[in-house]
């Protein structure tokens, strides 16, 4: 779901209201619909006297008591106001305009990190020492910079860091960021993993119910820059990046059905994901108590060594099942009896286990859309080898007697590139009287072909849950998405690929705070939810992103004195964007900080306005 804006322009005047939509699948492919028209979001007042000595505050949202507060003892906001105006005499026409830095989407990831608590708990968890600036504002910074997308900590240190308001909002100064200290900051963070995983999923418990019955598992992996010959666990293996030339490792996910990451793993980048489970398993309950949650995992997982595994520790599973294991349900499948309908153009049904032990389940499905676009990808791949085939037979018929090997080879080449087509063509090389090829023959697999044909659009689920709705089963499965959706938030959005760090614990303590971005990232979509902004957190950044904050310079006149009058403010947000933020309780620093010309001591001066 996402929120949408309308403009409309009466008597040149424009009027803006928002709409809350959703994307769904059609037979004609995704579309989207209104869900809710909202109207012209209701917005408070935004006059506030906070400035930038109350950040601290209106990133922990605590302004709003500190009015209610000052209402009680008779100071308005506005004679707050008042009392501070201060007046010069200025040259208009010399304004300008400095120092531009981005405000809005850090200051948005401030206020997740501090409303998380995060920076506390680093606070509790690291004894003080002789640095300069404490961890915990380090972490901050490492963590809104993956939240804003930044690739590298050496690009935060040498670039972004400058080009944002981070150092006015959290007093770092940027001197004292570099890459070394970074580096040291992920050292320390990457010690206190399970503790902040822990205090992650209390967050959840206190804020959203999140009860973890379930828990949702999915692997990925992510590929390196260099040769990252210091990391023990970087290997060749099955790349999702499509990097097969890179080293890389394996991360493991666990999450909540509503997307919320719990905690993760970090394995060997030529590990086999279904070797995860097992120890993916027996930390959740090392962490967080041996509870009879549902597991949820793809057919990647699956084996029968883990199914044994889940079952010794009375633990529930639902997973998918190998394409193949289809074959064995071909009856059922084909009957027209028994179905129950999950929503348009899905339908699944219940089937016992084949060996009617009635310790597991299975749940069949088969979706009228999905069966569409496996018929369409099936017959480009088709149309495609078989276009490939006639050309190396139209070759050889023209020039015969090449060598049986060289056309094999050929062949093959293209088989592999056309995995399904390939399960349903077939061609023969054909030979003259001495042996060499002349032609290729291609033929169909007619039993194959009509297996397809049916098995188009299915799928089976594993379960030992005792639930009999197929239905609802269904949609504990289709949960899963929520890991996917989360590994795509991290790689495109957060920009995690690739990795440029090469000992194998900063590579785990890199990943970690890519993890508590996707938190505040998956945090932030609640949030919207709860408030009826609906989930899509890449528009509402968008939006906030377009805050600045900036150094107005004023010459002014004090007697006989010109001198030039520096005030860093944030530039007022459009009134869509000031009222999405009243509906998520945040609020902008609205007063200016006045840098003070040097005085003749040389010394400068900084006061509120």
């Amino acid at each position: 779901m996402f929120l949408r804006r309308h403009r409309k322009v009466v008597d040149e005047v424009s009027y803006d209201y928002w709409t809350l939509c959703e994307s769904h699948r059609t037979a004609n492919g995704p579309r989207q619909r209104v869900v809710a028209t909202l109207g012209k979001l209701d917005s408070t007042d935004l006059a506030d006297d906070a400035g930038w000595d109350d950040l601290g505050a209106l990133l922990e949202g605590r302004t709003r008591e500190k009015r209610a507060r000052q209402s009680e003892l008779g100071e308005s906001p506005a004679a707050a106001t008042q009392r501070a105006a201060q007046w010069e005499v200025a040259n208009v026409a010399a304004l300008r305009v400095e120092r531009v830095r981005d405000f809005g989407e850090v200051w948005l990831g401030l206020a997740l990190w501090h409303r998380l608590g995060l920076g506390k708990l680093i606070d509790s968890l690291v004894e003080p020492g002789k640095e300069e600036v404490s961890w915990a504002d380090i972490a901050s910074v490492l963590t809104v910079g993956r939240f804003c997308a930044q690739r590298s900590e050496l690009g935060i240190a040498e670039h972004w860091y400058e080009w944002t308001a981070l150092e006015d909002i959290t007093g770092v100064p940027l001197s004292k960021i570099n890459d070394d200290r970074l580096y040291r900051g992920l050292d320390v963070l990457g010690a206190h993993k399970d503790k902040l995983c822990g205090h992650l999923m209390e967050r959840y418990r206190d804020w959203f119910g999140v009860r973890f019955e379930f828990m949702i598992y999915d692997v990925t992996s992510t590929f390196f820059e260099g040769q990252a010959e210091g990391n023990e666990k970087a290997a060749r293996g099955y790349s999702r990046d499509q990097r097969s030339d890179c080293k890389q490792v394996c991360i493991g996910l666990v999450c909540s059905p509503e997307g919320l990451p719990l905690s993760f793993e970090v394995f060997a980048g030529n590990r086999n994901d279904v070797t995860t489970v097992e120890q993916i398993v027996t930390d959740m309950e090392r962490k967080y108590g041996q509870a009879q949650r549902v597991w949820v995992m793809d057919r990647g997982m699956v084996s029968e060594k883990n199914i044994a595994f889940l079952r010794g520790r009375n633990a529930r599973y639902l997973v998918g099942t190998p394409k193949a294991q289809l074959r064995d349900f071909e009856k059922a499948l084909l009957d027209h009896q028994g179905w129950h309908s999950v929503q348009s153009g899905l339908e699944a049904r219940l089937i016992a286990h084949p060996d009617g032990k009635g310790e597991e389940q299975y749940v069949l499905c088969r979706s009228t859309a999905r069966a569409e676009k496996e018929r369409a990808m099936l017959a480009r791949q088709t149309e495609k080898l078989c276009a490939e085939l006639q050309k190396i037979d139209a070759a050889l018929r023209e020039k015969p007697s090449v060598k049986t090997g060289e056309v094999e080879r050929r062949i093959g080449r293209w088989l592999g590139k056309y995995p399904a087509a390939a399960k349903v063509i077939q061609a023969t090389v054909e030979r003259d009287p001495s042996g060499a090829a002349c032609a290729l023959t291609i033929t169909s697999h007619v039993e194959k072909g009509r297996w397809k044909d049916q098995a188009h659009g299915a799928y089976l689920l594993r379960t030992n849950c005792t639930e009999t709705d197929p239905a609802k089963l269904w949609r504990w499965y289709i949960q899963l998405t929520q890991a996917e959706a989360a590994f795509r938030t991290a790689k495109s959005d957060l920009k995690l690929r690739p990795i440029y760090h090469q000992k194998t614990g900063r590579v785990e303590a890199h990943i970690l705070v890519c993890f508590l971005a996707l938190a505040m990232w998956r945090v932030l979509e609640q949030w919207m939810n709860g408030k009826g902004l609906g989930t899509c957190a890449r528009k509402l950044i968008a939006e906030i992103s377009t805050i600045k904050s900036m150094d107005i310079v004023l010459p002014v006149r004090r007697g006989e004195t010109q001198t030039e009058l520096t005030i860093r403010t944030v530039a007022r947000p459009d009134r869509h964007v000031a009222e999405l933020l009243a509906r998520l309780d945040l609020e902008l620093p609205m007063r200016n900080r006045i840098l003070a010309a040097p005085t003749v001591s040389g010394t400068a001066q900084t006061v509120q306005m």
